[in-house]
Parts: structure tokens; C-alpha cells; sequence
């Protein structure tokens, strides 16, 4: 993969995840190669990943000279943490670290777990609480150009940013149209595909609104 720094880093993913492109967007916005293996978990997981993350059995898997982190969240913070010389993606004061922990949180707890029900619901309940979510994360932003104000892009915003790319499925499926809900985190979403760690990382909305279309279908929901 792209980068400068070559430091023995392999990432165990699959393509879709949005906490696996969590990892892709950091390690590009740090410069860091490594090499990328596919993990298909909607058929056999391999025996390297049910090894590497024997309690979960998920990606991503982050491998480091021997180290074995999992969860997105803990590698990115341990990216952070490894490679001081590289760009940081939290701020360096504790209280906005501790703000910006909370809300990469809220985004783990709320959009996803909100938006999750695309693949589980056939009902639309669930696009009156994602437009609320959308919502109050446009208060979060506010003026700012990213959502780690004065640090600018950093942990928030990749955290965030993979979900954009279900936003045309939160308007198909649930009649969230992100534009007209919350207009300045749409225009922050396409600030951040400008960056080439986004648009490197990130495959496009129809890509991704087929994966979720034939997960439904698979649920019998089409």
C-alpha cells in the first residue's frame, strides 16, 4: 500500500467495513505502508484472523512485528501512540482528546449502530432516528471546517467518514436525504473526499448501496 515508512504493518480487513477503513484513512494520513489482506468473513474466515482475534472473530486486525491489536478504534489510537513522528490524529491537549474520544464513540454507538439496521430491518422507523443522529452531529461541527477544529482532520473524521458513503442508502431505503437534513455535514463530507487518504480508502456509494441492497435481499427484505 501507499506510503513512505515501511514498518512491517499488516492489515486483515474486508473491503466494506467502514471500521476497516477507519485504519486505511489513518494509516494513509500517517504515511505508513502495509500490506493489505482481504478477509472475506461473509463466507470462511481464515485461520490467521479466528488466530489473531480469537474473542471476536472479526476484522480489522492490525498485526505489527509480532503485536496483535484489535478493535478500530484501539489501533487507531495505538497508530498514534507508535508513531509519534507521524502526523497525530488526536489532539495533544487531554480534555479535547477526551471530547474527541467521546464522539468517535457516539459515532460507533449511534451511526452505526443506527444505520446497521439497513441490513436487519425492512421497516422505516430507524430514518427518523438517523435523521436526529445526522443532526446532532451538524451542532457538533458547527463552523468548524473539520471536526477536529484548530487540529484539523483527525480522529473524529475518520471515524465519520466511511459512513458517508452509506448516506445514499439512508435516502433510498428510509427517505434520509443528508443534504437537506443536515447540509453542512453533507458539504463536510465532500471537503474530506478531497483528501486522498479519504478517496483512497473509501469505494463509492453505489458500491456500497449494492453491498447493502443484496444484504437485504438476502433478508428477504427486496
Amino acid at each position: 500500500m501507499a506510503g513512505e515508512n515501511n514498518v512491517g504493518l499488516v492489515l486483515l480487513d474486508f473491503w466494506v467495513s467502514p471500521f476497516g477503513q477507519w485504519c486505511r484513512i489513518a494509516l494513509a494520513e500517517k504515511g505508513l505502508s502495509y500490506e493489505y489482506v482481504e478477509e472475506n468473513i461473509m463466507a470462511t474466515k481464515s485461520d490467521r484472523l479466528l488466530r489473531s482475534n480469537p474473542i471476536y472473530k472479526q476484522i480489522p486486525v492490525l498485526l505489527h512485528d509480532g503485536c496483535i491489536i484489535i478493535e478500530s478504534l484501539i489501533i487507531l489510537q495505538y497508530l498514534d501512540e507508535v508513531f509519534p513522528d507521524t502526523r497525530s490524529l488526536l489532539p495533544t491537549d487531554p480534555s479535547e482528546r477526551a471530547h474527541t474520544r467521546f464522539w468517535a464513540d457516539y459515532v460507533d454507538k449511534k451511526v452505526y449502530g443506527c444505520g446497521s439496521r439497513l441490513y436487519t430491518e425492512k421497516q422505516l422507523e430507524a430514518g427518523t432516528e438517523m435523521a436526529g443522529i445526522l443532526k446532532t452531529l451538524e451542532e457538533e461541527l458547527g463552523e468548524k471546517e473539520f471536526f477536529g477544529g484548530e487540529h484539523g482532520f483527525g480522529f473524529m473524521d475518520v471515524a465519520l467518514m466511511p459512513f458517508t458513503t452509506w448516506f445514499e442508502s439512508f435516502n433510498r431505503y428510509w427517505g434520509v436525504n443528508v443534504e437537506e437534513v443536515a447540509p453542512t455535514l453533507a458539504a463536510w463530507a465532500a471537503r474530506c473526499m478531497k483528501r486522498e487518504s479519504v478517496s483512497k480508502s473509501l469505494y463509492s456509494s453505489e458500491k456500497v448501496h449494492a453491498f447493502i441492497s443484496g444484504m437485504r435481499k438476502d433478508a428477504g427484505f427486496e
